[in-house]
């Protein structure tokens, strides 16, 4: 494999990758129950949910990021259902949106792969 491609696409781990985009699934798969109801998606359709749900590992690491470094180890008691609720409204901005998220999490995992292998 390139380098680019093993310190970016390769840059997570094989289960923190695996776990995030079997999540990333239940949006096309809504969506796809949906559309059929009505008729068949077009390939611009497919083509997109393809790509934002091998984008969302990606993502969702950006925005686990970001609120990791927000929040810090700081707990917060909340009603599960809220937080339920608040955790799918956030599975969908990154996903929906994982073609414009995911290249900055490409980028800074390309920056610390790189880091570390100078470091090395």
């Amino acid at each position: 494999m390139h380098p680019i491609f093993q310190k970016t696409l390769g840059g997570l781990s094989k289960e923190y990758y695996t776990r995030q985009f079997l999540f990333g699934l239940i949006f096309p798969a809504l969506i796809l129950f949906v559309k059929m109801q009505a008729d068949m998606p077009g390939f611009s359709l497919i083509l997109m949910m393809l790509i934002n749900t091998a984008l969302y590992p990606y993502s969702r690491f950006v925005y686990e990021s970001i609120v990791g470094f927000i929040m810090g180890n700081n707990v917060f008691i909340a009603n599960a259902v809220m937080l339920l609720v608040a955790k799918l409204f956030t599975m969908a901005l990154c996903w929906g949106a994982a073609i414009f998220i995911a290249p900055v999490g490409l980028a800074y995992l390309y920056y610390h792969h790189s880091k570390n292998e100078a470091q090395d």
